[in-house]
C-alpha cells in the first residue's frame, strides 16, 4: 500500500503545482491583429500579376496591334514572283537556259 500512497503524493503534487500557474494578460485585440497579419502576407504572395498594371496592359496592346499592321502592310506590298525568283536563286533552284558541257 505504500506505493499507492506515493503515487496519491505525487498526483496531489502535481495538481497543486496547477495553482501556482500566474494568468497571462493578453490584449483582447491579439486575435484580431495576428490574423490581419496573417492574411495580409497571404494576399501579397497570391498575387502573381500585380506588376500588370492597366498601363503596361495597354502599352503591350498597342505594341502588338502596331507590329500586326505593319506585317499586313509588309505582306500586301511585297511581290510574291520577286520573292520566289530572288529565294529561287538564293539556293540555287533556277534552271539555266543555256546548256553546256563546261560548266
Amino acid at each position: 500500500m505504500e506505493t499507492n500512497s506515493n503515487i496519491q503524493d505525487k498526483i496531489d503534487l502535481v495538481l497543486n503545482s496547477a495553482d501556482t500557474i500566474n494568468e497571462t494578460h493578453i490584449s483582447p485585440f491579439f486575435k484580431d491583429k495576428t490574423m490581419q497579419r496573417l492574411f495580409a502576407e497571404r494576399e501579397v504572395k497570391t498575387n502573381v500579376w500585380s506588376w500588370f498594371t492597366p498601363k503596361i496592359q495597354l502599352a503591350t496592346l498597342v505594341c502588338v496591334l502596331f507590329f500586326n499592321v505593319y506585317a499586313v502592310r509588309e505582306i500586301k506590298t511585297t511581290n510574291y514572283n520577286e520573292s520566289m525568283s530572288s529565294f529561287a536563286s538564293d539556293y540555287g533552284l533556277t534552271i539555266e537556259s543555256e546548256t553546256s558541257l563546261f560548266n
